[in-house]
């Protein structure tokens, strides 16, 4: 059966869950560190397809499911397990999970842990704590979307095209995500920070 347009004319409670697969595969991939391109290569689909599954703008037939999810290497069950209600909103301090990727981590000392439960919703939260001379103006980000960061201890410079936003204990910033932008930190202590982006960008 071919993939349908969930446009008009879909019921409310079936696009709702086409809405919730579509934040689950885009979660997934992210956390698995898939460009939407690579997916596609290693579900045999078109990279058109798993967009407009991640938007939940598809009603996709079984098979594509089973594809997609063969390209994920998880179960096809996995792809719905954003219905399970029992599932706990809570992230304990000693259950977050480390973020690797996004070219900032490994070989700097950078720690990034996701505070909120997963990737699926319309934001995510991470713990951010960079050392002395941290610096990431050699991979300066950008992307849709809009962030917001509270510095906690230590300091941390903002860049935001090239404009420097000195921030100390306490002080808070936001910005359009779509603005190049990098951080640095200039202090002589680690800085420790809580950044909200939306949507999730790992």
């Amino acid at each position: 059966m071919a993939d349908r347009d969930a446009g008009a004319g879909q019921d409310l409670p079936v696009a709702a869950m086409l809405g919730e697969v579509g934040n689950q595969v885009r979660g997934l991939r992210k956390e698995a560190g898939l460009t939407l391109e690579r997916l596609a290569e290693l579900s045999g689909l078109s990279t058109g397809i798993v967009s407009q599954i991640e938007r939940g703008l598809a009603n996709p037939s079984f098979g594509t499911l089973v594809q997609l999810a063969h390209g994920l290497g998880i179960p096809v069950g996995g792809l719905f397990q954003v219905s399970d209600r029992n599932r706990s909103p809570v992230v304990r301090r000693s259950e977050r999970r480390r973020l690797d990727g996004h070219g900032i981590v490994a070989d700097d000392g950078g720690r990034f842990e996701l505070l909120t439960p997963d990737l699926t919703g319309a934001l995510e939260a991470t713990w951010v704590e960079t050392p002395p001379g941290y610096d990431s103006s050699a991979n300066p980000y950008r992307h849709q979307g809009e962030e917001f960061g509270l510095v906690l201890s230590g300091r941390k410079d903002v860049y935001l095209d090239g404009k420097r936003h000195e921030l100390g204990p306490g002080d808070s910033i936001r910005y359009p995500s779509t603005t190049p932008h990098w951080y640095a930190n200039p202090g002589d202590e680690i800085c420790t920070a809580v950044w909200v982006i939306t949507p999730p960008t790992w």
